[in-house]
């Protein structure tokens, strides 16, 4: 095998190989010889078919896999022994081969950069702590109560009030002809719960008993059925019942009521259940503070068709966007090349933080079990209620989408080592602090753009 450089510039490697036609020869015949063992033709004993008949009968098929092979362990040769580390699926391309003959290639090839020891001790971070308040909590339990409270027919018979709850039929029509979908019967709403469109239940406030009231509302713009979005629409309503709510007191015995075993219990844990929500929203602010620092700390060249990979999806992302005029407002007015420039930088930035962090990782041993895996898969089955065991197929019969579930546990377990290595100054704040300093961020980082 002869091996010529042609190109070493930053991350990419080009070779030109040469495999003499003698060694195809060999491969050739070492592997007619293999299948000489087992083939059964016409007037030959199994095992006994002469090397001459067997390379007519398989010589064809033998060589498109001699050919596959000798490229595929050629190239793993060159890169073993350069000791260059391959950032994806390497180039090939045929140049020139015929039978008898030397068979020449072209192989490139991108390398992952040469990142070295990573010093994450001189790390400085600061994590945010809230501390759910009592006001807080008081509301957290009130929803609770709305959620779990009864409702009774209201005893004397009076017209509906905001807050009630109505048992009632409808009959939608635009321009006096009933549409698909707009037909209820029996159909119970809270009136205020905004879960019709809006303007509809505010019209139903002072509805009476078995008496029809036309609703008249327009279907907004942006609804998801594009027949009926934008229309004036007219609702034949008749309530049937009115019913409201059920005074709660909210004890002990309300508590009980909800598995708890006491109101300071309920309490307890609806104070953690928040201060959980807030982690997660705290983590993700310390996360993006960690990667700034890294990307600020970390500067070196990325695989060229990586970064290239990684734009393309974003700029897919962008276009469709723009079709569907939902680009972020900081964006708009912005010409393609604006956008291009802009996008390809934070391509490199992400296909760079990407390469850090599973640096780290790999130096540092860290892994994902397939525990981790599963438990990643029955979340995910849990949020489709009747469909578990198609999801668990899903990513069984699916490595591609096995390997996108894995990536973000790989990431938080990297991310996770990270904090403890660093020095992380914790601080505490009330709800209405965060909210403060996530806006003044927010507006810092636009003011940026």
């Amino acid at each position: 095998m002869e091996v010529v450089e042609t190109k070493n510039e930053g991350l990419v490697r080009d070779y030109k190989i040469t495999i003499g036609a003698n060694d195809i020869e060999q491969r050739v015949d070492a592997r007619i010889a293999e299948v000489g063992k087992t083939a059964s033709l016409p007037g030959f004993r199994p095992g006994k078919v002469p090397q001459k008949v067997l390379k007519q009968r398989f010589g064809q098929a033998v060589m498109g896999e001699v050919l596959e092979a000798a490229v595929k362990d050629s190239s793993q040769e060159v890169m073993a022994e350069r000791g260059l580390r391959p950032a994806g699926q390497p180039k090939i391309e045929i140049v020139s081969f015929d039978e008898a003959k030397d068979l020449e290639y072209d192989l490139s090839v991108e390398i992952l950069p040469d990142i070295g020891d990573v010093d994450l001790s001189g790390l400085e971070l600061e994590r945010i702590k809230v501390v759910p308040n009592e006001s807080e909590i008081d509301d957290a339990i009130d929803r609770i109560v709305k959620q779990n409270r009864e409702t009774k027919p209201v005893e004397t018979p009076r017209p509906v009030q905001s807050g009630d709850i109505v048992i009632m039929d409808f009959e939608g029509k635009i321009d006096g002809v009933p549409f698909d979908g707009g037909k209820g019967d029996g159909i119970r709403l809270e009136i205020g719960s905004e879960q019709f469109i809006p303007g509809f239940e505010d019209q139903l406030v002072g509805a009476e008993i078995d008496k029809q009231l036309g609703v008249k509302v327009p279907f907004p713009e942006d609804y998801g059925v594009e027949e009926l979005a934008g229309k004036e629409a007219v609702f034949d309503c008749t309530v049937r019942e009115i019913h409201e709510g059920v005074e709660v007191t909210v004890d002990d015995e309300f508590a009980k009521s909800l598995g708890m075993d006491s109101l300071d219990a309920l309490r307890s844990a609806v104070s953690d259940q928040l201060g959980t929500e807030y982690n997660r929203l705290t983590r993700e602010r310390t996360k993006r503070q960690l990667l700034d620092k890294l990307a600020d700390g970390y500067d070196f060249g990325v695989p060229p068709r990586m970064a290239e990979d990684e734009f393309n999806q974003i700029w897919h992302q962008i276009e469709h966007a723009k079709e569907e005029d939902q680009l972020d407002d900081d964006d708009k007015g912005k010409s393609d090349d604006e956008l291009r420039e802009q996008y390809k930088e934070i391509a490199d930035r992400r296909v760079r933080l990407g390469l850090l962090l599973s640096h780290i990782g790999e130096t540092n041993s860290l892994t994902v079990s397939q525990e981790e895996i599963n438990r990643a898969i029955m979340d995910q089955a849990r949020q489709l209620p009747g469909q578990e065991q198609m999801v668990i197929e899903h990513y069984r019969d699916n490595p591609q989408a096995m390997a996108s579930l894995q990536a973000p546990i790989f990431e938080d377990k990297v991310v996770d080592f990270i904090l403890e290595m660093a020095k992380v100054d914790e601080k505490e704040m009330s709800p209405e602090e965060l909210n403060e300093m996530a806006e003044a961020e927010a507006k810092e980082a636009a003011d940026k753009k």
